[in-house]
């Protein structure tokens, strides 16, 4: 490992204290420039603004889905970060607190690049001792961060009895016997145990789950195919329902898996000869492909082998996007969703029909919670304190159960600081930052969790703005 970069991954559900650790891990004189790599699960991040002392060094992954575009995500900034190699010593990734850890630990396992540069040190996870047992029962995220970890953090220690932090330690023991477990408040653990683990225990790993390894790929098909220029790629608007996605309904608007009827994303790759072996190849490398934005293509547009993806406009009953390769060949087409789904196909420069060679289908092997969703609210003006207060505390108050996770940044009336919050479940806390200085003031909410009412949230967020004089 010394000849390599050591990466520490945080993980831990919503709200367990992530933030709060990376941020200690920052302030402290350990000597070790750090670059920092964030993940978000919604549509507006904030947590880039919540970290410290590192503004230089923050890299943020796209807000897909976790489980499928982290791994070309990751791939595509840790490639940025080794045309810096000189200006930092480690790196640290902070997943979003709806993560499977498995395709952020499988990155540096399966790809021969990153394998080449990168080790993974360790994954450390952040227990939130408070509402743990809330989450354990029915999220599979939650009991995979416990389980897959090398360090467990047993955090929010002061926010429960001795009694409960005995039963909470019990129910993780039970996951997880051989990590090593602190017990903190505030995320407070000693650097060197969370910094220096020593190598993640893939061994370990592959015993809990023997498809630990399987990768999660962004796309659900893929075909081998014969082209030639003059080709054609036919496809129509899905005249039936969707099969239901395992990622969840909940997901579907945030994560990039929305199954819209109007609209395709896949990719064209050439590939040297024909076989399983080309497919699998072809597969491997989309992973990166699709972590790249895809273009807009209105039918009638040319579709050309690249790593960029195509997101296809099929608003139409038939949208046809002619087909230019630079020569006759073996190309693989990989497509979002399955081509039944969207009545795809390609045609031959005759018309006549164009058949895969050989195709393949990608099942998602996990399932999110369902139902969970993200509401993002960004506003400008000047937030009255006290009607903020009282409102937060009602939403909270009655919804509480059903919002995992809440957190903003507010610009306060009367304070030239910015002041955060952040809340999980019924509890909130609440300080003020660092001075807006000439930066651009506006408040910025993030909720996560299931039954969210955006018009109802926005709405009452407006209320507590001081209106112009």
């Amino acid at each position: 490992m010394s000849s390599k970069i050591p990466v520490t991954v945080l993980t831990g559900f919503l709200g367990a204290g992530k933030t709060t650790l990376l941020n200690r891990i920052l302030s402290e004189q350990h000597g070790q420039r750090i670059a920092v790599i964030e993940n978000e699960f919604g549509e507006i991040g904030i947590d880039q603004a919540l970290v410290i002392n590192a503004d230089e060094e923050i890299f943020e992954m796209n807000n897909g889905c976790i489980c499928c575009t982290v791994r070309g995500d990751l791939i595509r900034i840790l490639g940025q970060l080794l045309k810096r190699r000189d200006k930092f010593d480690r790196i640290l990734v902070e997943t979003t607190g709806m993560a499977d850890p498995g395709p952020v630990a499988q990155t540096f396992f399966m790809d021969e690049d990153m394998k080449a540069q990168f080790a993974l040190d360790g994954l450390v996870t952040v227990v939130d001792a408070k509402h743990l047992l809330l989450h354990l029962d029915d999220s599979e995220e939650a009991q995979k961060q416990v389980a897959f970890a090398d360090v467990i953090l047993l955090n929010k220690c002061d926010l429960v009895s001795e009694d409960e932090l005995d039963t909470v330690e019990r129910r993780v023991r039970g996951i997880n016997a051989m990590a090593k477990l602190i017990r903190t408040t505030k995320a407070a653990a000693p650097i060197e145990a969370v910094l220096d683990v020593g190598g993640f225990d893939l061994s370990r790993a592959l015993e809990l789950n023997p498809e630990f390894l399987a990768p999660e790929y962004p796309f659900e098909w893929a075909g081998l195919y014969r082209i030639e220029s003059g080709a054609e790629l036919v496809a129509g608007a899905c005249g039936h329902d969707h099969h239901h996605h395992e990622h969840g309904q909940g997901h579907d608007e945030h994560h990039g898996h929305d199954h819209d009827a109007q609209a395709l994303t896949l990719a064209l790759l050439p590939v040297p000869a024909s076989g399983e072996d080309a497919l699998n190849s072809a597969a491997d490398k989309a992973v990166r492909a699709f972590a790249n934005k895809p273009e807009h293509r209105a039918p009638g547009s040319a579709l050309e082998p690249s790593m960029t993806p195509w997101k296809l406009d099929l608003s139409g009953d038939h949208a046809h996007f002619p087909i230019r390769v630079p020569a006759a060949g073996h190309y693989v087409l990989l497509t979002e969703h399955a081509p039944e789904e969207h009545h795809l196909s390609l045609k031959k420069p005759d018309g006549s029909p164009l058949r895969p060679m050989l195709s393949k289908h990608y099942e998602h092997s996990h399932e999110h919670e369902a139902g969970v969703a993200s509401v993002g609210i960004r506003l400008d003006g000047q937030v009255d304190p006290s009607l903020f207060s009282g409102w937060m505390s009602a939403v909270l108050s009655t919804q509480g159960n059903d919002i995992f996770r809440s957190k903003g940044i507010l610009n306060v009336a009367g304070r030239d600081r910015r002041y955060v919050f952040q809340g999980v479940h019924m509890v909130m806390d609440g300080r003020e930052d660092a001075p807006w200085g000439s930066a651009e003031r506006s408040n910025t909410l993030v909720f996560i969790g299931r039954n969210l009412d955006r018009e109802r949230l926005t709405d009452g967020f407006k209320a507590c703005l001081r209106q112009p004089a």
